[in-house]
């Protein structure tokens, strides 16, 4: 949103959560920065400053509210759905890149300069790359801090931070706590919990069609991979530094995630694939208000309000399964990725704790575990696909151009690009292109026109099934939520 003082002055005063992680207040008569839905007193006009992110506020010398924890906030939704050189650091920041490779390596992927890049996030966000990803790391850290047992030195490296004493200055600077003194305050809630364990509060801005999510999931859940059970939802992970399994049991407010991962330098990536699978940085009022203006999808936003966009934890995954469901159902292209994933001849699971090994483990607990990599795909055999010839060369076209950089499928990807080279791949048409841009890219504005189940949708809901394109120029900018309703029509 625009940071016009008066509007962030109203939405502070009526303590409108709808805002919470679009900007932060900083009251400098305290010292302190909150959310926009902070309980507390309104501050005084005079003592307020607004930021367009968390680590903005701390570089202006603020620390995070304790009451609201601003840190905690839903992500903005405006860099969740901007596709601009901003909205991709923004995501490739959440993942992890800064931690792992550096400002340079972010700045690589991005093709700037670091110069430049940091120019263009100072202009937009009020901090740069580093600013940015050091505020993640303190969030990271606090989360750890109170949510498990971990040592203080251990829990420094997990999140990030370079030395011990780089952490607790940190933590120090940003909470105007010592770490020991977060822990104590919240020491009483610490999970009994394995190693690896950790059980955290994802925020969304309501409301939420949970049941939703959930349906469009389990339809097309498979096997060792993902599963929907009594209201949560499964699945195992790929992360950058190893394997790790989530459940995420949507709440009122909130998404319960619990997270098994091998290494805990992998929890921000982790919840940051978290929120992008569960849409949950959307803004559903700005949406369900633009598509309830239609007369014709009114009644569907009135009975089931806060539709989200499934999306990816693995773009790579969303591709083949993409190619697998061209021109099939749902649940033969099920059977096909089954049939497929029963070729893979490793047994990467989360490691257990208990010196059982990892076969052993999988066998007796049943664990999930990431889809197929781009290097597995190449090792299947022919006769093991069970698919057409060119479906079958297709995926193995886009695996060789994943691995060598042809393709980029990441979150921070430039979505325009990615969608021009995935079409210069022999067998990648419009849809799949398009699918893939909705579900793997985040793109809001994507309309699955040509989609038989789409235009039994569009029947059902008597829109035009020849002008439909043209129709749906009225849901834009947020015609992909109008694509997921109208498969919930068919």
């Amino acid at each position: 949103m625009e940071m016009d003082f008066e509007r962030c002055y109203r939405a502070v005063d009526s303590r409108d959560q709808r805002f919470d992680g679009w900007f932060y207040t900083g009251v400098t008569s305290t010292g302190i920065y909150c959310r926009p839905s902070c309980p507390a007193v309104t501050p005084k006009r005079q003592n307020v400053r607004f930021f367009p992110s968390a680590a903005a506020a701390q570089s202006a010398g603020l620390r995070a509210c304790r009451r609201c924890q601003p840190d905690a906030a839903p992500g903005s939704p405006q860099w969740d759905v901007r596709a601009d050189v901003v909205g991709r650091a923004i995501r490739l920041i959440a993942d992890g890149v800064v931690d792992r490779d550096g400002v340079p390596g972010l700045a690589a992927r991005l093709g700037y300069t670091e110069r430049h890049l940091h120019r263009m996030l100072r202009a937009e966000m009020g901090a740069g790359p580093l600013a940015l990803a050091r505020a993640q790391r303190a969030q990271t850290a606090r989360i750890l801090i109170e949510t498990t047992g971990l040592g203080m030195a251990e829990i420094a490296f997990a999140a990030g931070f370079g030395s011990v004493r780089q952490f607790n200055d940190t933590v120090r600077e940003v909470y105007a706590s010592a770490p020991s003194e977060l822990r104590t305050a919240r020491g009483r809630h610490l999970a009994a919990v394995g190693a690896g364990t950790i059980t955290l509060r994802l925020a969304y801005r309501p409301p939420m069609h949970a049941r939703a999510l959930l349906d469009f999931l389990a339809v097309r859940a498979l096997p060792g991979v993902e599963e929907v059970r009594d209201g949560t939802y499964h699945r195992g992970l790929r992360l950058p530094h190893g394997p790790g399994q989530v459940a995420l049991t949507p709440a009122d407010g909130h998404v319960s995630a619990t997270l098994r991962l091998t290494d805990l330098r992998d929890l921000a990536p982790a919840v940051a694939r978290c929120r992008r699978l569960l849409d949950l940085d959307a803004d559903p009022e700005a949406v369900d208000a633009t598509l309830a203006a239609d007369p014709a999808l009114a009644p569907t936003v009135a009975a089931e309000p806060g539709i989200r966009v499934p999306r990816a934890v693995d773009s790579f995954e969303m591709a083949v399964r993409a190619i697998v469901g061209q021109q099939v159902s749902v649940t033969s292209a099920r059977t096909t990725l089954t049939r497929l994933l029963a070729t893979r001849v490793d047994h990467e699971v989360v490691a257990p704790d208990d010196g059982v090994s990892r076969q052993q483990h999988h066998d007796q607990r049943g664990d999930l575990r990431g889809f197929l990599t781009p290097e597995e795909v190449l090792e299947i055999s022919d006769g093991a696909f069970g698919m057409p010839v060119r479906r079958r060369e297709t995926i193995r076209g886009l695996a060789r151009a994943v691995l060598d950089g042809t393709v980029d499928l990441a979150p921070g990807g430039d979505r325009e690009e990615t969608i021009r080279r995935l079409l210069a791949l022999p067998g990648i048409g419009p849809w799949t292109a398009n699918y893939l841009a909705m579900r793997a890219l985040g793109d809001p504005d994507v309309l699955l026109d040509s989609d038989l189940a789409i235009r039994r949708g569009a029947a059902a809901l008597g829109l035009p099934d020849t002008t439909l394109d043209a129709h749906a120029e009225r849901w834009r900018p947020w015609r992909s939520y109008a694509t997921i309703r109208l498969w919930r029509a068919a």
